[in-house]
Protein backbone atom coordinates (compact mmCIF):
# COMPACT_ATOMS: atom_id res chain seq x y z
CA UNK A 1 0.00 0.00 0.00
CA UNK A 2 1.54 3.21 -0.70
CA UNK A 3 2.20 6.28 1.27
CA UNK A 4 -0.43 8.66 0.32
CA UNK A 5 -2.88 5.32 0.73
CA UNK A 6 -1.94 4.46 3.92
CA UNK A 7 -2.16 8.19 5.10
CA UNK A 8 -5.59 8.43 3.20
CA UNK A 9 -6.97 4.96 5.18
CA UNK A 10 -5.72 6.25 8.99
CA UNK A 11 -7.81 9.66 8.28
CA UNK A 12 -10.45 7.91 7.29
CA UNK A 13 -10.60 5.45 9.83
CA UNK A 14 -9.78 7.92 12.34
CA UNK A 15 -13.21 10.11 11.30
CA UNK A 16 -14.78 6.75 11.72
CA UNK A 17 -13.54 6.89 14.99
CA UNK A 18 -14.43 10.48 16.13
CA UNK A 19 -18.25 10.37 14.71
CA UNK A 20 -19.03 6.79 16.52
CA UNK A 21 -20.62 5.96 19.67
CA UNK A 22 -18.82 2.59 19.45
CA UNK A 23 -15.98 0.72 17.64
CA UNK A 24 -16.58 -3.17 17.83
CA UNK A 25 -13.67 -5.29 16.79
CA UNK A 26 -14.18 -8.79 15.63
CA UNK A 27 -12.23 -11.26 14.19
CA UNK A 28 -14.02 -12.56 10.64
CA UNK A 29 -11.03 -15.27 9.31
CA UNK A 30 -13.10 -18.02 7.65
CA UNK A 31 -16.00 -15.76 6.69
CA UNK A 32 -17.06 -15.52 3.32
CA UNK A 33 -17.85 -12.47 0.95
CA UNK A 34 -21.20 -13.10 1.23
CA UNK A 35 -21.55 -13.72 5.26
CA UNK A 36 -20.06 -10.36 5.46
CA UNK A 37 -22.24 -9.10 3.22
CA UNK A 38 -24.92 -10.57 5.52
CA UNK A 39 -23.38 -9.41 8.65
CA UNK A 40 -23.11 -5.75 7.18
CA UNK A 41 -26.88 -6.01 7.06
CA UNK A 42 -27.66 -7.03 10.37
CA UNK A 43 -25.88 -4.47 11.95
CA UNK A 44 -28.38 -1.81 10.76
CA UNK A 45 -28.36 1.39 9.13
CA UNK A 46 -26.43 3.32 11.86
CA UNK A 47 -23.74 0.46 11.74
CA UNK A 48 -20.75 0.31 9.38
CA UNK A 49 -18.56 -2.60 9.16
CA UNK A 50 -14.87 -2.37 7.96
CA UNK A 51 -11.98 -4.39 7.49
CA UNK A 52 -8.65 -2.90 8.52
CA UNK A 53 -5.18 -3.34 8.66
CA UNK A 54 -4.09 -3.62 12.23
CA UNK A 55 -1.48 -0.78 12.51
CA UNK A 56 -3.50 1.46 10.96
CA UNK A 57 -6.34 0.93 13.11
CA UNK A 58 -3.69 1.72 15.81
CA UNK A 59 -2.95 5.16 14.30
CA UNK A 60 -6.10 6.05 14.01
CA UNK A 61 -7.15 4.79 17.10
CA UNK A 62 -4.20 6.74 18.88
CA UNK A 63 -4.52 10.18 16.38
CA UNK A 64 -8.66 9.92 17.42
CA UNK A 65 -7.95 9.67 21.59
CA UNK A 66 -8.90 5.92 21.68
CA UNK A 67 -7.13 3.79 23.81
CA UNK A 68 -7.17 0.33 25.08
CA UNK A 69 -7.75 -1.27 22.00
CA UNK A 70 -3.98 -2.13 20.84
CA UNK A 71 -4.60 -5.73 23.00
CA UNK A 72 -6.95 -6.78 20.73
CA UNK A 73 -5.43 -5.52 17.57
CA UNK A 74 -4.11 -9.12 16.58
CA UNK A 75 -4.83 -11.44 13.90
CA UNK A 76 -7.20 -10.57 10.82
CA UNK A 77 -9.41 -7.60 12.65
CA UNK A 78 -12.77 -5.94 11.31
CA UNK A 79 -14.26 -3.13 13.24
CA UNK A 80 -17.92 -2.02 13.35
CA UNK A 81 -18.07 1.51 13.81
CA UNK A 82 -21.45 2.27 15.72
CA UNK A 83 -23.35 5.75 14.80
CA UNK A 84 -26.47 5.26 16.50
CA UNK A 85 -28.02 2.70 18.76
CA UNK A 86 -25.32 0.82 20.21
CA UNK A 87 -27.77 -1.75 21.73
CA UNK A 88 -29.14 -2.51 17.99
CA UNK A 89 -25.73 -3.48 16.79
CA UNK A 90 -24.23 -5.36 19.63
CA UNK A 91 -27.34 -7.64 19.13
CA UNK A 92 -26.89 -7.94 15.59
CA UNK A 93 -23.25 -8.95 15.92
CA UNK A 94 -24.03 -11.70 18.47
CA UNK A 95 -26.87 -12.93 16.58
CA UNK A 96 -24.57 -13.18 13.83
CA UNK A 97 -21.75 -14.93 15.91
CA UNK A 98 -23.92 -17.38 17.27
CA UNK A 99 -25.09 -18.22 13.76
CA UNK A 100 -21.32 -17.89 12.37
CA UNK A 101 -18.91 -19.50 14.96
CA UNK A 102 -16.15 -18.08 12.70
CA UNK A 103 -16.76 -14.48 14.11
CA UNK A 104 -15.20 -13.65 17.17
CA UNK A 105 -15.86 -10.49 18.89
CA UNK A 106 -12.87 -9.47 20.35
CA UNK A 107 -13.69 -6.20 22.29
CA UNK A 108 -14.17 -2.65 22.01
CA UNK A 109 -14.72 0.83 23.13
CA UNK A 110 -18.31 2.76 24.48
CA UNK A 111 -18.14 6.52 24.50
CA UNK A 112 -14.22 6.42 25.75
CA UNK A 113 -14.24 3.13 27.46
CA UNK A 114 -12.78 0.13 26.74
CA UNK A 115 -15.08 -2.95 26.47
CA UNK A 116 -14.13 -6.78 26.30
CA UNK A 117 -16.03 -9.70 24.59
CA UNK A 118 -18.67 -10.45 27.83
CA UNK A 119 -19.18 -6.97 28.19
CA UNK A 120 -20.45 -6.21 24.81
CA UNK A 121 -22.34 -9.32 24.80
CA UNK A 122 -24.47 -7.63 28.57
CA UNK A 123 -24.87 -4.88 26.17
CA UNK A 124 -26.22 -6.79 23.56
CA UNK A 125 -28.83 -8.36 26.25
CA UNK A 126 -30.23 -4.79 26.79
CA UNK A 127 -33.64 -4.05 25.25
CA UNK A 128 -33.35 -1.13 22.52
CA UNK A 129 -33.86 2.09 23.49
CA UNK A 130 -37.21 2.34 22.31
CA UNK A 131 -38.31 -0.28 24.48
CA UNK A 132 -36.69 0.90 27.38
CA UNK A 133 -38.33 4.59 26.85
CA UNK A 134 -41.51 2.92 26.08
CA UNK A 135 -41.30 1.23 29.78
CA UNK A 136 -40.22 4.30 31.19
CA UNK A 137 -43.05 6.07 29.23
CA UNK A 138 -45.77 3.24 30.67
CA UNK A 139 -44.40 3.48 34.30
CA UNK A 140 -44.84 7.36 34.70
CA UNK A 141 -48.08 6.98 33.08
CA UNK A 142 -49.42 4.32 35.54
CA UNK A 143 -48.42 7.05 38.36
CA UNK A 144 -50.10 9.71 36.64
CA UNK A 145 -53.10 7.23 36.55
CA UNK A 146 -53.04 6.20 40.88
CA UNK A 147 -52.60 9.64 41.44
CA UNK A 148 -55.75 10.71 39.53
CA UNK A 149 -57.98 7.54 40.69
CA UNK A 150 -56.77 8.67 44.32
CA UNK A 151 -57.78 12.50 44.03
CA UNK A 152 -61.37 11.44 42.52
CA UNK A 153 -61.79 8.50 44.75
CA UNK A 154 -61.73 11.10 48.02
CA UNK A 155 -64.85 13.06 46.72
CA UNK A 156 -66.70 9.96 45.74
CA UNK A 157 -65.84 8.78 49.44
CA UNK A 158 -67.42 11.95 51.18
CA UNK A 159 -70.56 11.88 49.22
CA UNK A 160 -71.01 7.91 50.30
CA UNK A 161 -70.60 9.27 53.97
CA UNK A 162 -72.77 12.39 53.80
CA UNK A 163 -75.54 9.55 52.11
CA UNK A 164 -74.92 7.41 54.59
CA UNK A 165 -75.03 9.72 57.35
CA UNK A 166 -78.01 10.89 55.51
CA UNK A 167 -79.90 7.37 55.38
CA UNK A 168 -79.07 7.07 59.69
CA UNK A 169 -80.56 10.61 60.19
CA UNK A 170 -83.69 8.92 58.51
CA UNK A 171 -83.76 5.31 60.60
CA UNK A 172 -83.66 7.77 63.37
CA UNK A 173 -86.08 9.81 62.60
CA UNK A 174 -84.54 13.06 62.72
Amino acid sequence: MARADKATAVAELKNEFEGSAAAVLTEYRGLTVAQLKDLRKSLGENAKFAVAKNTLTKIAANEAGVTGLDDLLVGPTAVAFVKGDVVEAAKGLRDFAKANPLLVIKGGVLEGKTLDATEITKLADLESREVLLAKLAGALKAKQSAAAAMFAALPTQMAQLVEALRAKREEAGE
